[in-house]
């Protein structure tokens, strides 16, 4: 029985459990958020959030029990390497170190960089000084491993995704079409207005000419009378003459 027993084994031994515990939470405090399956991520998580709030009280004991739970390694080694691309070496997580903090030898090999567990106590625990816990989220994602079809999953730090769903390659197909049956309905609803518009503007336009012409109408006898009358009025003056 297994009473007492906290934890999942995830089918390995203990010690290959934790080095697979520590490689996973380093990998979260470097990137920000890491892809795995469902059973790691919920079982890295605990771990994480624990070392999360070691680190915000700054003190020489807990730097040591970081040190101790963590493989203090070199990280940002890929910022200024040339084989990796461009496109993975955006982080929106943290800022990425400059050239002259990075520093390498003659035959390209690393010296020295950003060290893990000064970039957790000085860039990941200052973001969280006033939340209690909480500081992880596992968002599922629309693809499965290949071989044996598992789950996987995004683990990232809260507090700099968009939006309250972050997909990790795309819009689901439940989202695409209620995003399509959304605009379906806009379109009508604007074709709609835009008839009732111009069933409205034909009767003012019909109607405007009548209003116009009417008057014109009136006026124009009287301007053709007017030249009757003089003509008239020159013949009695020259019979008086």
């Amino acid at each position: 029985m297994r009473h007492r027993i906290y934890g999942k084994q995830l089918n390995r031994t203990s010690a290959h459990r934790t080095a697979m515990f520590r490689n996973l939470a380093a990998g979260l405090f470097e990137h920000g958020q890491i892809e795995t399956t469902l059973p790691k991520a919920k079982a890295v998580q605990g771990f994480a959030e624990k070392l999360i709030t070691m680190a915000k009280d700054r003190t020489l004991a807990n730097r040591r029990h970081l040190e101790a739970r963590l493989n203090d390694r070199n990280i940002f080694a890929w910022a200024d390497d040339s084989k990796v691309p461009e496109e993975r070496k955006q982080n929106s997580f943290f800022e990425l170190p400059s050239e002259d903090e990075i520093k390498r030898n003659r035959y390209g090999d690393l010296k020295s960089s950003p060290r893990l567990v000064q970039h957790l106590i000085e860039t990941v625990a200052p973001l969280y000084a006033d939340r209690d816990g909480g500081y992880t989220r596992i968002v599922k994602l629309d693809k499965h491993r290949l071989g044996d079809g598992t789950d996987l999953v995004l683990l990232q730090l809260v507090g700099q995704e968009d939006g309250p769903q972050v997909g990790g390659g795309g819009v689901s197909k439940r989202r695409s079409i209620a995003d399509n049956r959304s605009a379906f309905a806009e379109g009508l609803g604007t074709s709609a207005t835009a008839t009732a518009v111009v069933e409205e503007e034909a009767p003012a336009a019909e109607e405007a000419p009548v209003a116009e012409d009417a008057p014109a109408a009136e006026e124009a006898p009287a301007a053709e009378e007017a030249p009757e009358a003089t003509e008239e009025e020159k013949p009695e003056a020259s019979s008086e003459e």
